[in-house]
């Protein structure tokens, strides 16, 4: 009975799900179903979809990596010395 109580009390946003240390994996199957589903609307031919799809992916991972490596500069390198 308790953890019937305790399952309908969940609030996801007050008492969020441990994730696991890995969760950044994630982002590379949400990048290939984003790219796929975007190409595959967007390609003017369907002989293009893979090859923009992959290239979209692969952007879309760059794009994630510089935005993570400048945020961990600006955050442990220049921020220090302005505080």
């Amino acid at each position: 009975m308790n953890n019937l109580i305790t399952t309908l009390a969940y609030t996801p946003v007050l008492d969020p799900i441990n994730a696991f240390n890995g969760w950044f994996l994630l982002l590379i199957p949400l990048a290939a179903f984003t790219a796929i589903a975007y190409k595959s609307v967007r390609a003017p031919r369907q002989d293009l979809i893979l090859r923009q799809s992959v290239m979209f992916f692969l952007q879309i991972l760059l794009g994630i990596t510089a935005l993570y490596i400048a945020a961990l500069i600006a955050l442990n390198y220049i921020l220090p010395n302005i505080v």
